[in-house]
């Protein structure tokens, strides 16, 4: 899950205090790193550096919290042996999300010559704290994600409806190269259902149920040490429940799912390029990196290839569906794999008109 927090202070005491040692050995370096540029989160002009506004807005910046899905967090606590590399890929995701926002939501206004247009911009100071557990101890993979109001170089700030706007396409790119990375890098198989929920493969829906993250009060903010997390949830699985495991779906891991990428338009009228992003990265059942869903939005809806801001261009449904292609297959995940994927689709049609004589 991705959400986007206005700030309007520069006090960052809530997340700098944090040292996030629930998962200290675990994750590499401290709960800060700095994602672009350098500084030291302790010092009130590194940190002004990273929420840059203007004189004429209230708004310094922003805190874009990435959360892992249910299943990945709880592997940082049953399979320790792998929870550095669970982190790993939860941090490589979340760069990947943060890219995509820059290329498409980080935009300014410009009005000049009586005709408004967006302009690109970029955060020149990023710096993201990276905690283990929620407030109740369960594990909670999750980072905050400090971000300016004003772009390098601007002089306004940037569209803040645009962020709002890209947020749930970043969030489904976060989930789909996470869930790449984690089956890159460890043994196990993160997987997403048609009705859009996330597993793990083998993993016992028990442990949802046991670590729901759901309660009746908000819980009070307390810093968890290595020892006080991992004897939490050793009390915890104390009381564990199977509930049994989801088989994930007989698909390929390099297809997408057209059923589910169909789907996602149900009742929209028109489309734009987050609508058709978001809908890939679902799609992909199994995950694939970033950059790879980019490339294939670009080549299979070139005419959305330079669409960003919130005033994206608009295709129509059946376009974005493209029934007259998929057809004859799902498409590919990977922009080289299309030659591979059109000499089965030829394949397939001659085999169809054979059948038909």
């Amino acid at each position: 899950m991705l959400r986007v927090i206005i700030r309007r202070s520069r006090d960052i005491s809530y997340l700098r205090d944090d040292r996030g040692e629930e998962i200290e050995g675990v994750r590499e370096g401290p709960a800060s790193w700095w994602i672009r540029g350098t500084g030291d989160v302790q010092r009130p002009d590194d940190v002004a550096r990273v929420l840059s506004t203007t004189g004429r807005s209230s708004v310094v910046g922003y805190d874009l919290i990435v959360a892992a899905p249910r299943p990945i967090s709880i592997l940082v606590a049953l399979a320790p042996e792998h929870a550095g590399a669970v982190v790993a890929a939860h941090r490589r995701a979340v760069e990947g999300a943060l890219g995509y926002l820059e290329e498409r939501a980080v935009v300014v206004r410009d009005r000049r010559g009586g005709e408004e247009r967006d302009l690109a911009g970029r955060w020149s100071h990023v710096v993201g704290f990276t905690h283990g557990v929620n407030r109740h101890g369960e594990p909670h993979l999750h980072d905050h994600v400090l971000v300016g109001a004003r772009p390098a170089g601007a002089r306004v700030v940037l569209d803040s409806r645009a962020l709002f706007a890209h947020g749930a396409a970043a969030d489904a790119l976060y989930r789909c190269s996470l869930r790449a990375e984690v089956a890159r890098t460890t043994p196990f198989v993160p997987w997403r259902s048609f009705e859009g929920v996330e597993h793990v493969q083998g993993l016992d829906e028990g442990n949802r149920v046991l670590w729901g993250g759901h309660h009746p009060d908000r819980g009070a903010k307390r810093h968890w040490s290595r020892l006080d997390a991992r004897d939490a949830w050793a009390r915890d699985l104390a009381r564990f429940e199977p509930h049994g495991t989801r088989r994930s779906p007989l698909a390929r891991v390099d297809e997408l799912s057209e059923h589910a990428f169909a789907a996602a338009f149900e009742g929209r009228d028109l489309v734009a390029r987050r609508h058709v992003l978001a809908a890939w990265a679902n799609a992909a059942t199994f995950g694939v990196d970033a950059a790879s869903v980019s490339a294939s939005v670009d080549h299979w809806y070139p005419e959305l290839r330079d669409s960003r801001g919130v005033h994206e261009g608009l295709i129509g449904v059946r376009t974005a569906r493209m029934v007259e292609v998929t057809r004859h297959g799902a498409r590919p995940l990977h922009v080289e794999d299309l030659e591979r994927w059109r000499q089965r689709s030829r394949e397939r049609s001659r085999e169809g008109l054979e059948r038909s004589r």
